[in-house]
């Protein structure tokens, strides 16, 4: 009886199911089908969207979106380059070299997070001398990735900032003189992640794409890749050097070399703060300590190869102030780069970076922000 009771049961669960599934195959029209096939398989697509959506998604309690598609802006930088080199040996002998800095202004247009644009040597504009420099900087600031990518060759017009090359030469004697027996290059890349990127917006301060309305900040971890070369004629910098001090001055060992190669690969931790101290007012200060391990090659004049292995501290700052309304605004922001290398009879430091001053426009307001 209890066997019957259960049969029975199934078999009217079994036909009422069919009769519903029969009442919505009757009612459901063909564009229905289409509508049942898209849902089915959007599931499959949705991860990608997410991710990509990820990159720039806010919380809007903290952070004012872009309200506009276009942008022109005017920009001038003001570049700058320092090398420190000293051995270690018993004279312990450094000198510091700098080029004269690099000043450049022109125009930008940019669409949504994209930014093009030509600057003009100011300093040498107006004699229409070209520059054996070559520099070339490229950003990417969105919600939860930043992105640097840095070329720069630094020509060979060093000046002398200062020299320390023992008790008995008078060092003085030697800054702001200008010496073209050194050169170098430097290329890197580096990625970095913004954990509270929801909160905490990187473009409101550098790239202007957004307003950060609440103070707030953000932890950063990031990887990098740096090459550095130097060209050092240090026969050369003995023979200035005994010109100007009228003293037979010898270098010690540890700088006698012709050139040095660096490879850097670091992996960097970083705080980043967003400080909005009035309405439409922004200040950002982030700092990141890299630990670095550099494998470089040097060749001295004597045709000796050595290779060391080293783990360093390496460091970048980014600051900025910006006012922004969301139509126009302006505003300055500074990024300084240090990147050291010691050893026991040889070290070196390079501190290199710009200071970007600017004003824009935006225009071509974005559809949901226009009044209906």
């Amino acid at each position: 009886m209890v066997k019957t009771r259960v049969l029975l049961i199934g078999l009217l669960a079994v036909l009422t199911t069919t009769v519903m599934a029969h009442d919505s195959l009757e009612v459901m029209q063909p564009h229905d089908w289409a509508l049942q096939d898209s849902i089915q398989q959007k599931p499959r697509h949705s991860w990608l969207k997410r991710t990509i959506r990820g990159f720039s998604h806010i919380d809007t309690n903290y952070v004012e979106p872009q309200h506009y598609d276009w942008a022109v802006m005017a920009q001038g930088t003001y570049s700058y380059d320092y090398y420190r080199l000293r051995s270690a040996g018993k004279n312990h002998q450094s000198v510091a070299f700098a080029p004269s800095p690099t000043i450049k202004f022109g125009p930008y247009f940019g669409w949504r997070w994209i930014f093009l644009g030509y600057t003009f040597d100011l300093r040498n504009l107006h004699i229409g001398k070209k520059s054996d420099k070559q520099e070339f900087d490229f950003s990417i600031y969105s919600a939860q990735i930043g992105c640097d990518l840095y070329y720069r060759r630094t020509g060979s017009d060093y000046k002398i900032s200062h020299a320390d090359l023992g008790a008995d030469v008078d060092g003085r004697q030697l800054n702001h003189v200008s010496f073209n027996g050194i050169s170098v290059g430097i290329t890197g890349a580096s990625i970095y992640y913004i954990f509270n990127h929801q909160r905490f917006s990187y473009p409101a301060a550098f790239a202007q794409s957004t307003c950060q309305k609440l103070s707030c900040g953000s932890w950063m971890a990031g990887v990098g890749y740096l090459r550095n070369s130097i060209d050092f004629d240090y026969k050369k910098f003995e023979q200035l050097v005994s010109e100007r001090t009228h003293q037979q001055v010898h270098v010690d060992s540890g700088l006698m070399f012709n050139s040095v190669k660096y490879t850097d690969v670091n992996a960097s931790v970083g705080y980043a703060y967003n400080w909005v101290f009035a309405p439409r007012w922004l200040f950002c200060s982030s700092l990141s300590l890299a630990l670095a391990y550099k494998y470089s090659e040097a060749e001295t004049n004597e045709k000796q190869h050595f290779n060391i292995d080293n783990f360093n501290v390496d460091g970048i700052g980014r600051f900025g102030l910006v006012w922004n309304n969301t139509r126009w605004f302006a505003g300055l922001s500074a990024i300084v780069r240090v990147y050291n290398y010691h050893k026991s009879g040889f070290a070196a430091s390079n501190i290199f970076g710009s200071v970007n001053v600017y004003a824009g426009y935006n225009f071509g307001l974005k559809k949901k922000y226009r009044r209906r």
